[in-house]
């Protein structure tokens, strides 16, 4: 199978450039290079191998980090075609410096998920319990670089408990790290975005976070400025906004953005 899927976490500008020193293939081939926030792997490796069946001459290389880590691998230079955000505030940050191509495009629609181990018999019924004594630690995305951890802020931020929680939080680099901590009993509960947590039988779902309490979680995407593929990026973007790949985000728990 042609699709190349990467998982970019600190080493992720080396796997970019090593994915953009191949991008030329054989006459009338395309390999569009795509930076994905880490919350989107699971349904874009599903999109992704429907899209190259029906395009066999387009490859599609992921990248797969946190929507903030991203931003500053396209700000720095590190050859992308698209940029797929968990979040607003990081495509609208490259929009002003001018590069993404015509602007982004909202997408998707996620809520935000408070989640325990499966096997846990902490107290807890919803955010509010967080900042108690029945949990110790809690696993939350890095607030300043990770959508699912800037809205986690934000609801305990409404909540009146941000500084208890945050004094006991540890943060991490993506999303999908805080799933493995919780998964692994590492952590007492975690904050994850609702299409992660229905990805695993290791976790239950204590309560699905109030969306009057953060900022919409949306996900845009959007063509970088500077990449030579535009005709194929819209292409694929135009995929991900028809009725099959509609039905592929819902059963994985994202709403169209509408």
């Amino acid at each position: 199978m042609r699709l190349k899927r990467f998982i970019g976490l600190s080493i992720m500008l080396a796997m970019v450039l090593v994915a953009g020193c191949g991008r030329q293939t054989t006459d009338g081939d395309v390999e569009l290079l795509i930076g994905a926030a880490a919350s989107l792997m699971d349904v874009t490796q599903e999109l992704a191998v429907i899209f190259e069946d029906a395009n066999p001459h387009v490859t599609l290389t992921f990248t797969y980090a946190s929507s903030g880590t991203l931003q500053a691998q396209i700000e720095e230079g590190a050859p992308m075609d698209i940029f797929m955000s968990a979040a607003l505030a990081q495509m609208q940050n490259l929009e002003r410096q001018g590069l993404i191509y015509g602007g982004g495009i909202n997408l998707l629609r996620n809520s935000i998920a408070l989640i325990v181990p499966i096997g846990s018999d902490i107290e807890i019924s919803g955010f509010a319990d967080v900042a108690g004594g029945a949990v110790g630690i809690i696993g939350l995305g890095d607030p300043d670089s990770v959508p699912g951890g800037t809205r986690a802020r934000e609801t305990f931020t409404s909540l009146g408990i941000v500084d208890e929680v945050l004094g006991k939080a540890v943060l991490a680099p993506d999303i999908r790290t805080v799933l493995t901590w919780v998964e692994m009993g590492e952590v007492d509960a975690g904050v994850v975005f609702m299409t992660d947590a229905i990805t695993s039988d290791q976790i239950r779902i204590v309560e699905i976070a109030d969306s009057a309490l953060h900022a919409p979680s949306v996900n845009p995407v959007g063509i970088i400025e500077r990449s030579p593929n535009k005709v194929e990026a819209q292409n694929f973007i135009d995929f991900l906004f028809s009725q099959e790949a509609r039905i592929i985000f819902e059963r994985h728990g994202f709403a169209m953005y509408e």
